[in-house]
């Protein structure tokens, strides 16, 4: 029998997870080398020094059409560890709020319409106009998407006559939460992605799934599954580099020694990958070229504990405001309290900002929301700076994201024992949670030529007859 083939990850975060698990199912023992002391890379969570409290680096959610996102917690078995919600509450300030929602007799595209009609927040001229951008969209499928690719979002809603409100209440809170940009800077293909399969696919698709627990626990079951097979994690071990021998990935040089693989996976950001590698290996691959061309945009998380319930709401989406989004939390709040864990999304303008500066802007908006919260001070509060949460998603930023494996028509070829995986890769997707699973399924499946990329939702019939597929 021949002896199972090993494969060393750089980097524990969901990418690198997520490949070692369909390695370890093709019957292969992955390496996972991570260089913190705890899984989960920037979806994770830590044990604040000051309190010494579990706190989420940042919110994360899943949607109904991250597929690849809801498989791998399924095969970490912790997706009962999510609590789904079809509707999102959105604040129009003194604690009223519009509520978008599905309706289970409507199909796709129309099921939200009934909803939708019922904003207040916007005027019959304003959701006129949001009718025919999506229209648009829907019209043009994915092929007619990737026609916007060098173009800024923002030029899209020019196009459609979006007044100046709409986009402050409506296209805002949905494009910076989910592609971490501005309108004005946003990858129009990647907003235009958002809606086509959030919004306007299924009627699943726009669910939004929390983690009921904190982030650092989805991932406890990987370690049994990869050890499994006969593999390991490696938390506190950093990688020096991967070593070439002139033709193929030879194994890692880790601070605490050489691990020989038959492959390497490289599931680390860009910057850090370019650190990894040696001038020889780079100019031996195509993939390795641009590595130094990615810019970054940073996401705020905010954690209130307030001494009594303040939010009614699982969560709230805070439309024209500087925070988008208010997250009710079930665990970390002292009895009788309440954690509220606020959300700011292309935060740049919040970095040089101090904590007390930071806490008191999120209050403002906190008790713009919600009345119960007016003259209550949260008995502790803690922010968390991500500066590097995500690649900036700017037009024709896609041309510099790198396939998991080389392709043969590559000029400078390609090392085929190596695979790169990450948000950052060329997924087809933007820069999210999704994504990071569907590179490391497929950086897995470039290595062992096995499993690979979970399938999509399939596409409403009426949304099909409407124009919108996904070839």
């Amino acid at each position: 029998m021949t002896p199972p083939r090993h494969a060393v990850i750089v980097g524990g975060g969901i990418a690198g997870i997520a490949a070692a698990l369909r390695l370890a199912e093709a019957g292969w023992r992955p390496i996972i080398l991570e260089s913190r002391g705890k899984l989960g890379g920037r979806a994770t969570s830590f044990v604040d020094p000051r309190s010494g409290r579990t706190l989420d680096n940042c919110q994360h959610v899943v949607m109904g059409c991250c597929t690849n996102l809801c498989d791998f917690y399924e095969r970490l078995g912790v997706l009962d560890a999510i609590d789904w919600h079809t509707q999102t509450n959105w604040a129009r300030g003194d604690g009223k709020f519009d509520t978008l929602s599905t309706a289970r007799f409507l199909p796709a595209p129309l099921h939200s319409a009934i909803a939708f009609a019922r904003l207040r927040m916007l005027s019959w001229s304003e959701k006129h106009h949001i009718g025919f951008a999506m229209w648009s969209m829907l019209r043009a499928g994915c092929s007619g998407r990737m026609r916007w690719h060098d173009r800024a979002f923002e030029v899209f809603l020019d196009w459609t006559q979006q007044s100046a409100h709409a986009r402050k209440v409506f296209w805002e809170p949905i494009v910076v939460s989910a592609c971490n940009a501005s309108l004005a800077e946003c990858n129009a293909a990647h907003a235009m992605q958002v809606f086509q399969e959030g919004f306007l696919a299924s009627a699943w698709a726009g669910a939004m799934g929390v983690p009921s627990v904190p982030l650092r626990e989805l991932y406890d079951g990987a370690q049994a599954l990869i050890a499994r097979a006969g593999g390991e994690i490696r938390v506190g071990e950093s990688a020096k580099a991967i070593t070439f021998d002139g033709t193929r990935a030879t194994g890692v040089v880790t601070d605490a020694g050489f691990i020989e693989a038959h492959a390497v996976i490289a599931a680390v950001p860009p910057d850090r990958l370019e650190k990894l590698v040696s001038s020889t290996l780079r100019s031996k691959d195509q993939r390795l070229q641009q590595l130094d061309k990615f810019a970054w945009s940073p996401i705020l998380g905010v954690h209130l504990f307030f001494p009594r319930v303040v939010m009614e709401l699982s969560h709230v989406v805070l439309p024209g405001r500087a925070t988008q989004w208010l997250f009710s939390k079930p665990s970390g709040a002292t009895a009788g309290g309440q954690l509220v864990h606020a959300v700011i999304s292309a935060a740049d303008a919040w970095m040089e900002l101090d904590e007390a500066t930071i806490v008191a802007r999120v209050l403002e908006d906190v008790r713009w929301a919600l009345p119960a919260a007016r003259g209550v001070e949260p008995i502790e509060a803690r922010s968390v700076k991500e500066k590097h949460a995500t690649f900036r998603s700017t037009p024709n930023v896609d041309a510099l994201r790198p396939r998991a494996s080389p392709h043969a028509g590559d000029l400078q070829g390609g090392v085929a024992n190596l695979a790169i995986a990450g948000d950052w890769t060329d997924t087809g997707w933007p820069a999210t949670m999704e994504g990071a699973v569907r590179s490391g399924y497929a950086a897995a499946r470039a290595i062992t030529q096995q499993g690979g990329v979970v399938e999509d939702l399939p596409i409403a019939l009426l949304s099909r007859l409407c124009g919108l597929r996904r070839q």
